[in-house]
């Protein structure tokens, strides 16, 4: 058989062996396979059913480190070389655009270019440049690529004064509700219904939130979030423009499912149509995003939508060695909720490999300089600086392993996150304990400062530090976490050094930022568990595993706690070989040692039970095939019948007509009156919502309501234009108005 990764075609029974490891580390074809049947060589079983169900729904369970890209690719590549699909008519969805290049470099390599690899919001922005001028007229608005200086100016202009951090938090929030279809009138009892965490009063947010649209508007700009609005509104009220991309797509995949919006899913749901060529890859055990409106019930209500569909569930592990196997299946036998009875059993396909290796610390300190001297270890061990991570639950945490590593001369990286000295915060806070320094004899702040510690303390109060953190998360938290980490140093210093002076604590502090301002080199990765996610490495450290930090003091409901334990499960599993866990008694040394690992750790770490006292069902890997016809909750389509004028009966076939349901030279029945007040409504609702007017109804549906006028919800429902989502939302009043009684209903509300 030939040597692992060498371009003769292996034999089909070849997934078994430990070539496979290639099926996620490495996937670069030497040569393009020379035949759609090539393309499936090495695939595993469930792989290759993955790569052959190219027709009606397919669901696809993929574990972490199972080939689940690798499947797709080579899913869409057989199609295309086998003849059953054509590249210009597959559309293939992911969430980065690093995710969705290395999809078409892949698929190059493969054969099959000129598949499009797109993110939701390109893809959005690819037909919404291209129906622009046809659906709306004139030239597209500006997108703005950063919303902060809009929020700022939304805020001067409500005079509320927002710091750095709460101008990032409010911008999330924002984001939030856009992609949870939330208008400002209604992001306070929404915020509320989500238990999110505000980092203001929610009306002030939603204030915000209404003046931002405005700032936008007045300057003729949209976001990227607003791409998928307009979108989904152009596809919802143009069916023509609709049927002209769904006869240009006619096969979607759509990867890390688990991840999607309702806004998202929304726009797929009008890419498809009536039809049910749908590949979804996805898995529930890693939705670690829910903060930001993605939710893995789209994933999991899968087979419901789709009764006949195909799911194969992927959990042959060629990434990880079996005891790490081991350890993230123990994570998630423990776990609750609906993810987790839906969790995937892994099964490594690797030949063994060491214990992952548990570490307990008197204090962070000796946690970090003990992970470094480990790290020099294996680094002189011969294994690469690349192939080694620290990860952790914040981006605070990474200042003191920014030492201990620069300490030890072991080069490193960080990712997704500033340099602990150049976050501005710091910098910021450097200046002013410089100021101190040089004029705090004039500084009553210092007044009652008795030492170096307490001096810190007083003049960080200044910038944001307080003695107790802010609820919840989000910017302000980092900020403070950064303040605090500068409070917990001064105290380290002063310990080590007593009776130094705030000028020598900032000397300390120069000589540092300036040990650390050396350039960029290939290193180590240091990393935030988030920001690791969709990356692995030979050996992993995740340090900081204690509780208070993994899961975060600020996770307080069943389903944040569940979360955590998610997160800590996508950092075990971006180890291949070898994984250290770690924790400190106490965070600084000398201090109380009042700290325990990790719940999370309860009955896998030697010398723990588990505290739960259940076990989560369990899916084996396999296939489960939709019978054709089942009914489920949720039915299936139907095909329509054709659209007929109910004026002379004659089939339209014409968008707007068939919105009013009559030929345009058929005599109209209209309420002239109704049709007038209905335009003043909807021009009320566009200016509260910060929409265009089209969003809300389009002139024909207004029409058509005008011309029915329907008594109730069934026959509203009924017009064309007037989907659940618009039911839902306006019904109530669509027919009040309908009734003539909206008027005396929107004075009771004012």
């Amino acid at each position: 058989m030939p040597a692992c990764g060498q371009p003769a075609q292996p034999s089909r029974g070849t997934w078994q062996h430990g070539c496979v490891t290639a099926a996620t580390h490495s996937t670069l074809f030497p040569q393009v396979p020379d035949s759609a049947d090539a393309v499936l060589d090495g695939l595993d079983p469930e792989q290759r059913e993955v790569a052959t169900a190219l027709r009606g729904p397919v669901c696809v369970l993929a574990g972490a480190g199972t080939g689940k890209t690798r499947a797709i690719t080579h899913r869409i590549a057989y199609g295309v070389r086998a003849g059953i699909l054509h590249p210009s008519s597959v559309l293939a969805v992911t969430f980065t655009n690093r995710a969705a290049g290395e999809m078409r470099g892949r698929l190059r390599q493969l054969g099959a270019g000129g598949v499009q690899a797109r993110t939701f919001h390109s893809a959005a922005l690819r037909q919404l440049q291209y129906f622009w001028p046809k659906a709306i007229g004139g030239s597209m608005p500006r997108l703005v690529d950063r919303k902060a200086q809009l929020v700022a100016d939304a805020a001067a202009a409500c005079r509320i004064r927002l710091d750095r951090g709460e101008l990032r938090d409010v911008t999330a929030e924002i984001e939030w509700s856009k992609v949870t279809q939330t208008v400002p009138a209604d992001y306070a009892p929404a915020a509320a219904k989500a238990g999110r965490e505000t980092p203001r009063d929610p009306a002030e947010i939603a204030q915000l939130y209404a003046a931002y649209e405005d700032v936008k508007r007045e300057r003729a700009v949209i976001d990227f979030e607003d791409v998928l609005l307009l979108t989904v509104a152009v596809l919802q009220d143009r069916h023509d423009i609709a049927e002209q991309v769904r006869a240009q797509y006619q096969h979607f995949v759509v990867d890390e499912y688990q991840d999607v919006s309702p806004l998202q899913q929304r726009l797929l749901e009008l890419w498809l149509g009536d039809r049910d060529n749908l590949c979804v890859v996805g898995d529930a055990s890693q939705t670690i995003y829910s903060f930001t409106g993605a939710t893995p019930d789209h994933l999991l209500d899968f087979r419901t939508r789709h009764p006949d569909a195909t799911v194969v569930k992927l959990v042959r592990d060629y990434r990880s060695t079996p005891q790490v196997v081991h350890l993230a299946n123990g994570l998630l036998a423990q776990a609750k909720g609906r993810a987790a009875d839906h969790r995937l059993e892994l099964v490594s396909q690797r030949a063994p490999g060491p214990e992952p290796v548990y570490t307990e610390y008197t204090d962070e300190p000796a946690e970090a300089e003990g992970a470094a001297r480990r790290i020099r270890e294996l680094m002189d061990s011969g294994v690469p600086a690349a192939e080694i991570a620290v990860l952790f639950r914040t981006n605070a945490q990474s200042e003191t392993y920014e030492q201990a590593l620069a300490d030890a001369g072991v080069p490193y990286q960080l990712r997704g996150a500033e340099r602990f000295f150049d976050r501005p915060e710091v910098r910021k806070a450097g200046v002013a304990l410089r100021g101190a320094a040089r004029f705090g004899g004039n500084d009553s702040l210092l007044d009652d400062a008795v030492d170096l510690p307490s001096q810190v303390r007083a003049v960080l109060s200044g910038d944001g530090w307080t003695p107790q953190p802010p609820a919840g998360s989000g910017a302000v938290r980092e900020r403070w976490e950064s303040l605090a980490a500068l409070v917990n140093l001064a105290q380290d210093f002063a310990a080590a050094k007593p009776g130094a002076t705030l000028a020598d604590l900032v000397a300390e502090l120069d000589e540092r930022a300036n040990a650390q301002h050396a350039p960029t080199v290939q290193g180590v990765t240091l990393a935030s568990l988030h920001s690791a996610k969709g990356l692995e490495w030979d050996v992993v450290f995740l340090v900081g595993v204690a509780e208070g930090m993994m899961p975060i003091t600020y996770a307080k409901t069943d389903q944040q706690i569940e979360e955590e334990r998610r997160l800590l499960y996508v950092g075990v599993t971006r180890a291949r070989e070898r994984l250290h866990v770690s924790w400190a008694l106490s965070r600084s040394p000398g201090g109380r040692p009042n700290r325990r690992p990790s719940r999370f750790l309860d009955g896998l770490r030697p010398g723990s039970t588990a505290t739960t006292g259940r076990t989560a069902a369990s899916s084996a890997g396999g296939i489960e095939r939709g019978t054709p016809g089942t009914r489920g909750s949720a039915p299936r389509r139907v095909q329509r019948t054709p659209a007929r004028c109910r004026v002379c009966g004659r089939t339209l076939t014409d968008a707007g007509e068939m919105k009013l349901m009559r030929c345009d030279d058929c005599p109209s029945d209209m309420n002239e009156g109704l049709y007038e007040r209905l335009r003043e409504w909807r021009a009320d609702q566009a200016r509260r919502s910060g929409q265009p007017a089209f969003c809300v109804f389009t002139d024909r549906t207004l029409m058509a309501i005008a011309e029915t006028a329907p008594d109730d919800e069934h026959e509203l429902a009924r017009i064309p234009g007037v989907g659940m989502r618009k039911l839902n939302r306006y019904g109530a009043d669509v027919l009040a108005i309908c009734a003539g009684q909206f008027a005396e209903r929107d004075t009771d509300q004012d």
